[in-house]
């Protein structure tokens, strides 16, 4: 990612979290909407999923900047996510949910520029946890 998508990504993010009263909540209902069969793979307390989801989140929106802290972070939670039975597909409905997410919360702020900047982040991260989590899924 070049630093001004990376500063795209950042400032979007702050926005869409303040700027909507469930982030989270929204991202679920989208992503079950594309993707019905997803809603097995997640047990308990969908909130709390959420509140994890949105750390997560704003834990690597703030690290774009040092790829060599990220990248093992990535890495591990992709091969935990194996480990709950997500397969590399999921990925797909994951960043579509996202970018659909994120284009309400953010209306017209959402730009072509920011939409790019945002599908860009998403293939790095789906490159990066499926990199260890290919090891689980053998």
């Amino acid at each position: 990612m070049t630093p001004d998508q990376i500063r795209l990504v950042q400032a979007s993010f702050a926005r869409a979290k303040t700027g909507s009263a469930d982030l989270a909540a929204h991202f679920y209902r989208r992503l079950f909407e594309i993707d019905p069969a997803l809603r097995q793979l997640f047990r308990g307390d969908m909130h709390q999923q959420g509140e994890r989801l949105l750390q997560m989140l704003g834990a690597a929106v703030g690290l774009l900047g040092r790829p060599e802290t990220l990248f093992p972070v990535l890495h591990s939670l992709g091969a935990r996510h194996a480990g709950y039975g997500v397969q590399p597909a999921h990925y797909d409905s994951v960043g579509s949910a996202l970018l659909d997410t994120l284009a309400e919360a953010l209306g017209p702020g959402f730009t072509h520029e920011l939409h790019a900047a945002w599908t860009r982040l998403l293939a790095v991260v789906r490159q990066e946890m499926l990199q260890d989590a290919t090891l689980t899924l053998n």
